[in-house]
């Protein structure tokens, strides 16, 4: 597939207590948008925290742009992504995940 591919990731976290939760949060925040500019192919990268605190809610989005298909592929396997990865340990209790084609619109 070429083209622009979008990643969608969104986490449920561990945490106990309010204030766990949101410090859960900000850390998974900080370290992707750590990876902004570190990773080639990675043209876009966007962390939100919810703050609508719903009981089926996740806690925080990844929403992340690449190059093509090749490029994400290649971030899977990128030290510095499986460095997050390894940092957040089992932080995160539930994981899903969305990729799609970008397609382009004409002006």
């Amino acid at each position: 597939m070429s083209g622009p591919i979008k990643h969608i990731v969104m986490w449920r976290l561990r945490g106990e207590t309010q204030a766990e939760r949101l410090a859960a949060r900000t850390k998974v925040k900080t370290l992707f948008e750590g990876l902004r500019g570190r990773i080639d192919g990675l043209t876009h990268i966007e962390v939100g925290a919810d703050i609508s605190d719903v009981d089926y809610a996740c806690d925080v989005v990844l929403v992340s742009e690449f190059t093509d298909s090749s490029a994400l592929k290649a971030y899977a396997t990128h030290p510095e992504h499986l460095r997050v990865r390894d940092e957040l340990g089992d932080l995160r209790i539930g994981r899903f995940q969305v990729d799609y084609p970008v397609k382009e619109t004409g002006a």
